[in-house]
């Protein structure tokens, strides 16, 4: 008797257990409130559902969000639901068993959007600490779309248990985003606004300008309140906008516009005259006035609003702009925190400008470098540098044509654009530029015409449309320090290929037998004749080293910049400025005219951002003022090019 009576206890525990794990019946104690809910009654059917705390909870609130629950009209039972077209595939909100019914007898429940929104507010409650992080992610994005006052509780709650430490951050971050809008003790508000003044985020920026948001009112006295600050007519507002503001506020008759008074004139005409003015009088405003405030003082018509009266009426109030938040506490620290940010977002806006100052400078530095050796050794002006830059970028796209991967592509192309070019170059020199050494203006024109025909045979070969030179997937993107400072990958790539070029350029120069010959011919050809160097010999060697040095430029270039024919021509006139301003064929004038040009165009393009052709034709004509003052550029070069 005892074991039959234990296992009856023990049979109905068991049934009261499963019971308490079925959604079910909590649905169907609000079924109506789920059925036919509204702004004011599902919060009744969300807390119980929350409460319960069973895992299905959250699948259901999604569905019933997305209109995917179906209620069956015979007994109210709540499914999941999907119909194509007759047919309608039920699944159990508990077991998750499926059947395949007919749309006949079941009702699918359509939340409306209020409702809806009632809902994700308790669904994103609920998946803060859902096992899924993808479901964790979903409630911090839907959070920081719509942040409300009864999220801030269960978000500092989830912050504790989160074991994502990317995550953990970002809640923490909403988390004094919400305190600081919402926290119910002003301290814990002041505290979290105090911690915003070292985030230059703009979702924190725009937390507190909302703190700080003001609304425009105006009353015969300064009213006690958190006053923002005091309007002064004449000043902050024409006596016009303040007399219309007292219109608005119905503190004030309307004025009587001109064609008003026109057209009540017209209408009062008695015996060919108004007011007692002849009709034939009134074509000045002073005599309309006289009429229409005759008219007034009769109780005719509303009386006419002078300029006096105006002034009047706006010299008896006052204007001012009243914050929404009524704590002076709140405000202060919102303030406080604000001019911080903004400092902090002003140095970072600088600091970005400098990156990007940086990144420019070390495309022109490679683009020029090449032309600073030739200029500096030969003395040639080489018109078609651009050229040769615009036939390493082509040399690029072919090798990709040919190898798929990105990475070892570029990883071919460099070496073999610096080949193509640096061939390009000795055979040029040996055809043309050796037989019009000191004849500048030969030159310039010779190496004008080979640069057109060059740009014709890249048309020839590959067309006038733009050409791809895709970079790896590892360069996608960019460095994101902050929502202010950001440089891509590809600009990063170039400023590291310009300082292993400048390391390897002085490596040359300075370390191998042909750099000690360069410099030498450099400084005095004569002398280095006489000791057994055959200029001739450096100079062919010098040209195709510049040239090769541009076809790599022209790899790199192309990685961000459009591949075409004319492309040399973008860099041409920068690369021959560069050179000038940083000293005729001295590698650290180089750098330094690259640099100084890049920051120069960076910051008159900041402050002029609308009109870049203004920045350019400004930095030429600041070019041109700095060569008067220092005509040998920034470094100074010794030897044959200096006295020519």
């Amino acid at each position: 008797m005892l074991r039959i009576l234990a296992a009856l206890i023990f049979s109905l525990s068991l049934a009261s257990s499963l019971q308490a794990q079925d959604l079910q019946p909590v649905l169907q104690a609000h079924a109506d409130e789920i059925a036919k809910p509204s702004r004011s009654s599902v919060p009744i059917a969300l807390d119980a559902v929350v409460a319960s705390g069973l895992p299905q909870v959250t699948p259901f609130l999604e569905a019933w969000t997305d209109k995917g629950i179906w209620q069956r009209d015979a007994d109210g039972i709540f499914f999941y639901g999907r119909a194509n077209g007759g047919d309608l595939t039920l699944r159990d909100i508990d077991t998750n068993a499926e059947t395949v019914v007919t749309t006949n007898g079941y009702t699918e429940l359509r939340p409306n959007g209020g409702v809806r929104r009632v809902i994700g507010t308790a669904l994103v409650q609920f998946q803060l600490s859902d096992p899924d992080i993808t479901r964790r992610l979903s409630a911090i994005d839907s959070l920081a779309r719509r942040p409300d006052a009864d999220q801030l509780e269960p978000l500092l709650a989830s912050i504790d248990g989160e074991t994502d430490a990317a995550l953990k951050a970002r809640k923490i971050q909403l988390a004094n985003f919400l305190s600081a809008s919402f926290a119910p003790d002003v301290a814990d508000r002041i505290a979290a606004i105090d911690s915003l003044s070292r985030d230059t985020s703009i979702e924190a920026r725009a937390v507190l300008n909302q703190i700080l948001s003001t609304r425009f009112d105006v009353a015969t006295a300064l009213p006690a309140g958190n006053i923002a600050r005091t309007l002064t007519p004449g000043d902050d507002l024409t006596i016009a906008q303040a007399y219309a503001r007292l219109v608005d506020a119905d503190l004030a008759p309307a004025v009587i516009p001109a064609t008003i008074i026109r057209d009540t004139l017209a209408a009062h005409i008695v015996d060919g005259r108004v007011g007692g003015v002849p009709v034939a009088q009134l074509g000045t405003d002073a005599a309309r006035a006289q009429a229409y405030t005759a008219l007034a003082a009769a109780g005719t018509v509303p009386p006419l609003v002078t300029e006096a009266d105006q002034r009047a009426a706006v010299d008896s109030h006052v204007y001012y702009d009243i914050y929404d938040q009524d704590d002076v506490a709140i405000t202060d620290a919102a303030r406080a925190a604000l001019v911080s940010v903004e400092t902090r977002v002003a140095a970072a806006r600088f600091a970005d400008l400098a990156l990007d100052a940086l990144s420019l400078a070390s495309i022109y530095f490679l683009a020029a470098i090449g032309l600073a050796i030739t200029f500096g050794v030969m003395g040639v002006i080489n018109m078609a540098h651009g050229e040769f830059i615009m036939m390493g970028a082509y040399t690029g796209y072919v090798v990709q044509q040919f190898v798929p991967d990105y990475t070892l592509s570029i990883i071919v192309a460099l070496p073999l654009a610096f080949a193509v070019t640096f061939a390009a170059g000795v055979t040029m020199e040996r055809l043309v530029i050796r037989h019009l050494y000191h004849r500048p203006l030969e030159t310039l024109l010779a190496t004008f015409g080979i640069s057109i025909a060059l740009q014709q045979l890249a048309k020839n070969i590959f067309g006038t449309q733009a050409r791809p030179l895709t970079s790896p997937g590892w360069l996608d993107g960019a460095w994101v320090i902050s929502d202010v400072i950001q440089i891509s990958y590809i600009r990063i790539a170039i400023f590291v290929l310009a300082l292993l070029f400048l390391g390897l350029i002085l490596l040359i120069l300075n370390r191998t037998r042909l750099g000690l010959e360069v410099r030498a011919v450099t400084q005095n050809p004569g002398m280095a004749a006489s000791m057994g160097i055959d200029p001739d010999r450096i100079n062919m060697m010098t040209f195709g080293l510049g040239s090769g040095i541009a076809g790599i430029a022209g790899v790199a270039i192309g990685l961000y910049a459009k591949v075409t024919s004319e492309m040399g021509a973008d860099y041409i006139v920068q690369s021959f400025m560069t050179v000038v301003v940083g000293g005729v064929g001295n590698v650290w004038g180089t750098l330094a005219g690259a640099s100084m040009i890049g920051f120069l165009q960076k910051g008159i393009e900041f402050l002029n951002p609308s009109n870049t052709l203004a920045a350019q034709t400004y930095m030429v004509l600041f070019i041109i003022l700095f060569i008067q003052f220092r005509p040998k550029g920034i470094v100074a070069q010794k030897g044959r090019a200096a006295a020519d």
